[in-house]
């Protein structure tokens, strides 16, 4: 059992997906709405969370922004990233984790399994947990 920050947007159907996978393996949440954590006083935090992956990466395709083409994160620099995801934190990939001193991004079964542990039933999901599943319909998240 371990105890996880969990970064989230509240109402998104695939941060609750996960966080119902984190607690039913036993693990204790805390929960902490992305939208609203005070990120341009903690850019190193944020900058921590996507440790060595590519710039691109650290990016929700999902979020308006993007699928409008007004950014594309494959352009983007390290610090031009860090700038757009503090004015607008729709483009954070989801989830933010935090548990035993290590920060992560995305949910990645087998990779959140490796890491913290996953009940056996949770880890043979074949259900993509990051993309939005409302993304080809009308009623796609907005905010």
């Amino acid at each position: 059992m371990a105890i996880v920050h969990f970064y989230e947007k509240p109402g998104c159907i695939n941060n609750t997906r996960q966080k119902q996978l984190l607690i039913k393996a036993g693990h204790l949440l805390i929960v902490h709405d992305l939208l609203q954590y005070p990120w341009a006083d903690n850019r190193q935090r944020l900058r921590a969370f996507f440790a060595d992956l590519p710039v691109a990466s650290w990016f929700n395709r999902s979020a308006p922004a993007i699928k409008n083409g007004e950014i594309d994160p494959e352009m983007a620099s390290e610090s031009q990233a860090l700038d757009w995801m503090v004015a607008d934190p729709l483009l954070i990939r989801r989830p933010l984790l935090e548990a035993e001193g290590v920060r992560r991004v995305g949910f990645d079964t087998d990779n959140i399994d490796a890491w913290l542990g996953l009940t056996e039933s949770n880890t043979k999901q074949s259900v993509d947990l990051e993309t939005c599943p409302k993304l080809q319909q009308k009623q796609a998240c907005r905010s």
